[in-house]
């Protein structure tokens, strides 16, 4: 099927063109038509598989189908949500790539930036509006932003949202707006509070599962290498010298855990950034846009700062640590092999992380192919005793040293000596003393 059978409209569709798109993938060419039709969905699909577009397309159609009131302000009448900033920006360029000759105004508003830039932009007013639940939140309580016209709400990422904590934030924003509206609904996964989340806010909705979660992309070669935790470091670096190795995303458990890798990949002559939640906005933005650009080799990032990051032809990834949830690890590994492209997925497993590989394993229904001849092989094969902290114990000679006095308790007992004893006598007597 190409894109043109799928009734996009001319000025969407000559966008697409110029984006050299021309045939939908799975979930575009199923999540299109319903949506054009006004129907709700529930869209099940991992990362990579073009699902922004398949949102993003519908939407600018359907908005663009209803004529604007000359000299009327223009209101916000679609709203995506999305867990992170660097999603926001993906999906905001999508609507401005697909839209551009739709004539609607898009938005994108996060936090970690100063509001002021996004606020005009709103008091202008948009047709679209892209927003991290905070900061929305905040312009809400500020009387800044108006739902009240929304007729497309697209929720996307929405298992990322809840492992990031935001359902009480969606809900609060969702009472803001129409209850009469067309609902997107986008998760990876679909634990049961998803689940619940989804039937209480679409009404007979179309359905599409694209790319199970349990089935990794065929064309990565994924691979283990079973070190030491101490030694990943050394390990990572013995193969990123070979210089076939173009671009690598490495995915650490800790923010503390990407800075140092990429220090260390910097001090041996790697191009390395990192990207995680304590970056600034614009440090994140930079390193992403230098890694897209070539410009840095490897990025170094955590789960959550990587989610949203749309990168053409990736050649490996690495997990660094393994992750706490087996489906996490098809979200990182989905960040290669993209478009039919083949990629390489390549794991580091300490002792202690053979529980979190059995259960990857057991997820991907497969064996992950070990590697053995590397220079770091896998020494200690117990778990060690977590370090506790010991009360700091003085010697016997100082356990009966007076502790030094405050100069303020040196100026009072001065005192206490210089002055003069009371004097019992006359109106100073004390009258219920039993003596004299």
């Amino acid at each position: 099927m190409e894109f043109k059978e799928l009734n996009v409209m001319g000025p969407i569709m000559k966008a697409v063109e110029i984006q050299q798109y021309k045939n939908p993938t799975p979930i575009q060419e199923q999540a299109i038509p319903p949506v054009l039709e006004g129907k709700d969905l529930l869209g099940c699909a991992q990362t990579g598989t073009g699902k922004t577009a398949a949102f993003a397309i519908p939407t600018l159609q359907l908005l663009s189908k209803e004529k604007l009131v000359f000299g009327q302000k223009r209101q916000i009448r679609s709203l995506i949500l999305t867990p992170t900033r660097e999603l926001a920006m993906q999906i905001f360029e999508s609507f401005n790539t697909y839209g551009r000759f739709t004539g609607l105004r898009s938005c994108v508003i996060f936090g970690g930036v100063s509001q002021v830039r996004q606020v005009e932009i709103l008091k202008n007013g948009v047709d679209i509006l892209v927003a991290t639940p905070g900061r929305l939140n905040d312009l809400i309580n500020q009387n800044l932003v108006n739902l009240q016209y929304i007729k497309i709400f697209v929720l996307d990422e929405a298992d990322r949202m809840l492992d990031m904590g935001f359902i009480a934030d969606i809900k609060k924003i969702i009472a803001k707006i129409p209850v009469k509206r067309q609902t997107l609904f986008f998760s990876a996964t679909m634990p049961p509070e998803i689940s619940a989340m989804a039937n209480s806010l679409l009404h007979d909705p179309v359905k599409i599962t694209v790319t199970p979660i349990s089935s990794t992309v065929d064309v990565i070669d994924q691979s283990v290498y079973f070190v030491d935790k101490d030694n990943k470091r050394k390990l990572l670096l013995d193969i990123l010298k070979d210089r076939s190795i173009e671009s690598a995303l490495v995915f650490t458990r800790t923010k503390h855990g990407a800075d140092r890798v990429a220090l260390e990949l910097t001090k041996n002559n790697i191009k390395a950034q990192a990207i995680h939640g304590n970056k600034s906005q614009n440090a994140r933005q930079l390193a992403l846009s230098n890694f897209k650009k070539r410009e840095t080799r490897v990025l170094v990032a955590t789960d959550i700062a990587a989610r949203g990051i749309d990168i053409d032809e990736l050649s490996h990834v690495f997990n660094f640590d393994l992750p706490e949830v087996p489906e996490t690890y098809v979200h990182r590994i989905g960040r290669t092999g993209r478009a039919g492209l083949s990629g390489t997925a390549i794991s580091f497993c300490d002792f202690e992380e053979k529980e979190k590989l059995a259960g990857i394993e057991k997820l991907i229904g497969k064996h992950v192919p070990q590697i053995k001849d590397h220079p770091y092989p896998l020494m200690i094969t117990t778990i060690s005793p977590k370090k506790t902290q010991e009360r700091r114990r003085l010697p016997k000679e100082a356990a009966f040293v007076k502790p030094a006095r405050s100069k303020y308790e040196q100026k009072q007992e001065g005192r206490k000596r210089t002055a003069k004893p009371e004097n019992n006598t006359g109106r100073n007597k004390n009258p219920y003393s039993r003596k004299g």
